[in-house]
């Protein structure tokens, strides 16, 4: 084996070399990226939270309200048609106003507390979105550090072989040009 394939080998070898460390330090920078996408935290919902996500389910629907509107009509239907000594909340209709800020003042803060945990599940979806990103990033990092090395060492073997076709060309034109 002549001295140039030893030397091409040797550079073959260190670029291997090189590109694998590439390799090993994106995988090691990817890691943990990759873990926190694979194995998200587990929701653990308490009872009262559970409760909250079904009251702001109903309480944000067309069946509750449609359901409200009809419960308010029968009401306001039978403390006005039956005679006075039936109807229990008469026209003022005070129970049913109590009713309903009670259940306006109740329903509120359940609501929120349901718009919190998914205001939570919001930060953390983004969380995981910036985490894809970054890796993404990384990605195009190690393409790019690859390409660099790729480059730079196609630079050089070109660069190399122009010098020995430089060296060829100038011993040809010594044996071309008489000796004087």
């Amino acid at each position: 084996m002549n001295k140039d394939s030893k030397t091409l080998l040797h550079s073959e070898t260190i670029q291997l070399a090189k590109l694998q460390k590439i390799v090993e330090q994106t995988i090691n920078d990817e890691k943990l990226i990759i873990n926190n996408l694979l194995h998200p935290p587990e929701d653990v919902l308490t009872k009262g939270q559970k409760i909250s996500d079904k009251v702001a389910t109903f309480g944000g629907s067309w069946a509750f309200i449609i359901s409200f509107f009809v419960i308010l009509a029968v009401w306001i239907l039978f403390n006005t048609l039956t005679p006075l000594k039936d109807n229990f909340d008469p026209y003022p209709f005070i129970l049913m106003n109590l009713i309903l800020s009670c259940i306006a003042a109740l329903q509120a803060p359940i609501i929120m507390m349901s718009q919190n945990r998914v205001e939570e599940k919001d930060r953390m979806r983004s969380e995981n979105d910036y985490l894809i990103n970054l890796k993404s990033e990384l990605a195009i990092r190690a393409l790019h550090e690859k390409m660099d090395l790729l480059l730079e060492e196609q630079i050089k073997v070109l660069f190399e072989s122009q010098a020995k076709q430089l060296d060829i060309l100038k011993s040809i034109e010594r044996k071309i040009t008489p000796k004087v």
